[in-house]
Formats: C-alpha cells, structure tokens, sequence
C-alpha cells in the first residue's frame, strides 16, 4: 500500500511548477488547481478548474500531474484527476450594468470575408461546449445574423423591477436554439435599408447594450459591421471588450485590409484575440493569415475551409447545425472556438484590468 502519510501541502508542494500546457503559467498562478485531497488509503484525489469548457486537449494537464506526483512523491497512490470549469472574465458591462464575464468583437478590414459566418459560428461553438452565450449583431447597415441561425420575430419590451424596487422598460431579446440574440435585423423588413449617421448608431448599441435583458452570460459575442468605422470606438467607450477576432481571406488584399483593423483596435485600445483566416483552400490559397499574424504578433486562431456546408448551412439559417457530429466542418470551427477561449483567457490572466481609451 502507498505511504498513507502523503499530505495535501506535499503534492501541492510537487505540482508548483507544473505549468498549464495552454495558457503557460502554472496551475496554481492561474489557480486552477482547485481542490487536492489525499484519502486515508494513500491515493491522490485531484480537482482541477479549467477557465473555459472550451479547453483543448485536457489529458495533457493530467500527463503533466501524473509525471510530477510520481517524480516527486514516489510512494503516492493512484492519482484521479478530474476536471471542472469556470469561466473567468472582467465582468466587461461596467457602468451600463452588463452582466457579461467577456464580450468580444469579431471584425474584418473588408467585407465578404464570412466575418459574420465566423461571429455566429463562434456563438455556437462556445454554446456547444457549455458556456451561457449571446450574439448581438451590430452590422446596422447588413444584418445577417437573424437570417444565418433562422430566427424570427421582433424583440418585446418587457417591464421588471430593478434593484432598488423601481420598475423599468427593458428589451428582451430573441432566441433561437437557446441563443439570445438582437439586431437591428429583426425589428426592419428583410429589403429595407438602413441610412443612419454616427449619433443614431451609437443610440441603437447602447440601446442593445444597456437597455437589453441579456442576463448573466460567459460570453457576448458581437459581429462588426466590416472596415474600421465608429462602431468599434463607441464599444470601447461603452464597455470593456475582452478582445476582437479579426477574420480575413489568404489573398493579400484582405490580409492589407485585416492589418488596417488590427491597427485601428489596437488604436482604441482592444486586445486583439487573433486572427481567423476564412475560405482556406483552393481557390484563395493557405497560409497567408497565419503568416500576417506571425508578421504582426497576434495570434493565429485556426483555419476554416472553404467548405459547401459552412455556406449551405448559413444560407438554410441552420448555423448551428455545423456543429452536428458528422459535419465535416465541426473539427475546424471548433478548434477556432478552443483557440478564441484560451487567448481570452491569457487576457483575463495578463491583465486583470480592463484598459481605459484616451481620445487624443
């Protein structure tokens, strides 16, 4: 029998410098080793909490325990590593009373680069996992959202009791697939256009920001209009942002256009995620995102294929079918999703704070 004298402090003490495999500093400075008991019959019961559900490859953390529990403490018991989940964030709603852990922004330099097919599949993908997820869509002048995940409607105004026993108007919004979801989609008819200036602009996203019951969320995920216009500016004025996904096509035509939006969020001080880079295949060519992020120093959160599917499904208004088993688009929106989470994840860990904006 192992030595039934092994302490919780020992194998705390063994697993210090054991460091996570995704997000690069150890266990117990990110602290997620949440939990270490040590039962009377000498085995090791280990808890470990993960600050995403959408943490890839988990039996490496439990490769790396395993080989400093028996490298360190060599008369323990059998060690039983399970895994728990709490998403981290910054609490991002601030003074308009989000009640939001993250909310990211996913933007191109261009349009018709599939920014709002990435912006929904990412809602999906990180809903998949577990995760409470909303989806807003801030594409004013070409919202697609409703027609891309099939839903219908127009948002209610809803009457509820705040805290202090007042009672207010808010917007309950749509949902679909147990996604909530606003845009200004909903509330026009599908060949109206939109002709608005910055002030009734900056009115309607706060209006979807803070007059929105979205409830308690993991994530907000918002989908940009393309090109580097004011709707980031007022984001970042409105609210802390986890961070922003910017999506482009290999051709060096978007790749120039993505550079322009990297700077311009880089400008009004939003972390850039990363890069996605969208259509991959034959027809645009590979590579070029990947290369541009390593150019740059952001980085590279997966390719999408240029797949029938991704296209068929948004079309049908089924986005969220891409994550079906035996859709051949699965491993590659997922692994994008995995890449997104873990990179907001670094942010919440490297910086604590959310970054204040100086209009120069």
């Amino acid at each position: 029998m192992a030595n039934s004298k092994i302490t919780e402090a020992d194998v705390r003490e063994s697993l210090k410098n054991v460091a996570d495999p995704e997000i690069g500093c150890t266990l117990t400075e990110s602290e997620m080793l949440k939990q270490v008991t040590v039962p009377n019959d000498g085995s090791v019961q280990i808890e470990v909490e993960l600050p995403t559900p959408a943490y890839p490859q988990r039996e490496r953390i439990r490769e790396r325990i395993n080989a400093a529990i028996s490298g360190k403490l060599p008369l323990a018991g059998p060690v039983k590593v399970t895994f728990s989940w709490s998403v981290r964030g910054k609490q991002s709603g601030g003074s308009i009373g989000l009640r939001v852990k993250n909310v990211l922004a996913v933007g191109s330099g261009k349009g018709g680069v599939g920014k709002s097919t990435v912006a929904a599949s990412l809602a999906y993908g990180l809903k998949s996992f577990g995760a409470k997820v909303g989806l807003m869509d801030a594409d004013v002048y070409g919202p697609s959202i409703p027609h891309m995940v099939g839903a219908t409607g127009e948002p209610a105004m809803v009457e509820k009791r705040g805290a202090d026993g007042q009672v207010i108007s808010r917007i309950e919004p749509v949902e679909s697939d147990g996604m909530k979801l606003m845009s200004i989609g909903f509330m026009i008819k599908p060949d109206q256009a939109v002709i608005w200036r910055g002030p009734m602009l900056h009115k309607l996203l706060t209006q979807f920001l803070q007059e929105t019951d979205w409830g308690e969320l993991d994530y907000l995920v918002i989908d940009l209009p393309p090109g580097t216009g004011d709707v980031s500016l007022t984001l970042s004025q409105l609210l802390g942002l986890a961070g922003a996904v910017v999506v482009c096509t290999p051709q060096q035509v978007a790749l120039l256009d993505a550079m322009k939006a990297i700077n311009m969020f880089r400008q009004v001080k939003i972390p850039v995620l990363g890069i996605v880079e969208n259509m991959s295949g034959d027809v645009f060519g590979r590579g070029g995102a990947k290369n541009k992020a390593e150019e740059l120093g952001v980085p590279f959160l997966g390719e999408i294929p240029m797949e029938p599917e991704i296209c068929v499904k948004g079309d049908d208004g089924k986005i969220s079918a891409l994550y079906d088993d035996n859709n051949p688009a699965r491993p590659h929106l997922l692994h994008v999703c995995e890449s997104t989470a873990i990179q907001i994840a670094k942010q919440m860990l490297e910086s604590p704070q959310l970054p204040g904006l100086e209009i120069l």
